[in-house]
């Protein structure tokens, strides 16, 4: 190794090179950026210097002692690798190279757990850790991510230049913004992201209940739901996903036919979903829809057995006989309504991690981070930065003006297209759990007095009495005879 090829002029290195990695180490290089690639296989390393990195700035690293020779200091290696051991792999092998203040950047779709784990053990060490969330895919990577860095705050004025820099970028109320920002302490980065993640679940399965209404309820083409979702996205449903799947209903396949009719029903996950769900029943959030989202693809996954049972369960005999055009006017409405609840739900479950982790998120800049790169981009979020810019205690998006409206005008047309795909038989999970957490939501009095009754019936867990101020626990000897009950206060 020559003296000028560990000479320190590297401003990041990027350890992982699939194309997410490659694309985002491109990406910083227009930016001119000097960035150190790595691959624990070095032949990538080669191959990605002599193709899509030739005549570049780019460096390449045969080792991770080599790597951490090429970078100024601090130090700022950033990991796209594998969530879970590999990451744990790569900083044990990084940190003996390392010195106090010099920082490690993760930003691949870590647990949050892990990434909390992870910033307090290097901590400990003198190392400042980032977890960061990446979205918006391979062109995302390559043009502009949205980016939601969180962990050790003393790293974010040595990372802020180069994320704010290769982030996407949208009109803001102050000029263009970039869509990335310092979200919080410890794995509040990661935990946004998995939110994200949630959300983006719920959406993808609203698009697909929508397609199913339209395919299987009303009869219609792919080629004619395509026209429809075109329209929707000059709208208020402007978004990332809706453009997408406009092009999937429109594609054809070598023989003239919808490709996406050839495409086997069952869906697959990474994982992201169901952590979101697992954080909700935790925190005691009830995101119901991100849940149906992940519950559904589960049922998807039930292929051999929903085949064997299709001709065995009956349905409905019913068609629908109503006007197309205007119902679908209603599918599009009860799928923006829908949307306004899942992320009223994230933002709830973001408020219940924040309070127990003592996080100071920035809600309406965090919608700010979603507005451009990321998959669930929309000009719905654009909403909801103006919601908590007006309102930055907001308890819940449903309460804002704007979303308060937007339900009363879209809730007659969702409550007719959840009725009508029960009378069809056509399954919308996240339609009409949207619309349940609604109607639950805005109903002072719901039935749990009957189930803390039955509670207290069969276990003694006590309940809690309307007529009693002081709010104390009752229990009440529930199989008294004649009529006479016993009854008592607890402490709890």
């Amino acid at each position: 190794m020559t003296e000028a090829a560990v000479e320190a002029i590297g401003d990041i290195a990027l350890i992982g090179l699939a194309v997410m990695g490659q694309n985002l180490i491109l990406n910083m290089n227009d930016h001119d950026f000097t960035v150190v690639a790595y691959n624990r296989t070095t032949s990538k390393v080669d191959d990605f210097l002599a193709g899509a990195a030739k005549g570049t700035n780019i460096i390449g690293a045969h080792s991770i002692e080599e790597m951490v020779s090429l970078l100024k200091r601090p130090r700022r290696i950033m990991m796209l690798v594998k969530a879970g051991a590999a990451v744990d792999a790569f900083i044990e092998q990084v940190l003996p190279f390392l010195e106090e203040g010099d920082i490690i950047i993760d930003g691949g779709n870590s647990h949050f757990p892990d990434t909390r784990r992870r910033a307090a053990s290097l901590e400990e060490k003198g190392i400042l850790f980032v977890g960061s969330g990446v979205s918006g895919g391979e062109e995302g990577a390559r043009f502009g991510p949205s980016m939601m860095p969180g962990g050790d705050k003393r790293a974010w004025e040595h990372i802020k230049p180069i994320f704010q820099s290769v982030a996407a970028k949208v009109d803001d109320t102050n000029g263009e913004a970039p869509c990335c920002d310092w979200v919080g302490a410890d794995g509040a980065g990661h935990f946004v992201k998995m939110v994200h993640n949630g959300i983006e679940y719920g959406d993808m399965q609203l698009i697909c209940e929508a397609y199913a209404i339209m395919k299987n309820g009303l009869g219609m083409t792919e080629a004619e739901m395509s026209d429809v979702l075109g329209e929707w996205n000059t709208g208020e449903l402007d978004s990332y996903l809706i453009e997408i799947t406009r092009d999937i209903l429109a594609f054809q396949d070598d023989d003239g036919a919808p490709l996406v009719t050839k495409i086997l029903d069952k869906a697959g996950q990474k994982g992201t979903g169901k952590w979101t769900v697992d954080a909700a029943t935790d925190y005691g959030t009830p995101v119901t829809l991100i849940a149906e989202a992940v519950f559904s693809r589960c049922v998807s996954a039930l292929k051999d057995e929903r085949v064997a049972a299709a001709p065995i369960l009956p349905g409905p005999n019913a068609t629908f006989t109503g006007d197309k055009t205007a119902f679908v006017e209603s599918v599009r409405k009860a799928l923006y309504a829908s949307k306004i609840v899942s992320y009223a739900q994230g933002y709830m479950l973001m408020k219940a991690a924040a309070e127990e982790y003592n996080w100071d998120l920035n809600y309406g800049g965090i919608a700010l981070m979603w507005r451009g790169g990321c998959i669930i981009r929309s000009r719905f979020l654009g909403k909801i930065k103006e919601a908590f810019d007006k309102n930055s205690a907001l308890s819940n998006l449903l309460l804002d003006d704007f979303f308060t409206s937007a339900i009363a005008e879209c809730q007659d047309a969702w409550r007719e297209v959840v009725a009508e795909s029960v009378r069809l038989g056509i399954p919308v999970p996240a339609f009409s759990t949207a619309l349940s957490f609604y109607d639950g939501y805005r109903s002072a009095v719901l039935p749990a007095n009957l189930l803390q009754a039955q509670r207290d019936y069969f276990g003694a867990h006590t309940y809690q009495r309307v007529d009693d101020e002081s709010g104390a626990w009752h229990h009440t000897n529930w199989t008294g005879t004649g009529g006479d009950v016993a009854s008592s206060t607890y402490d709890v």
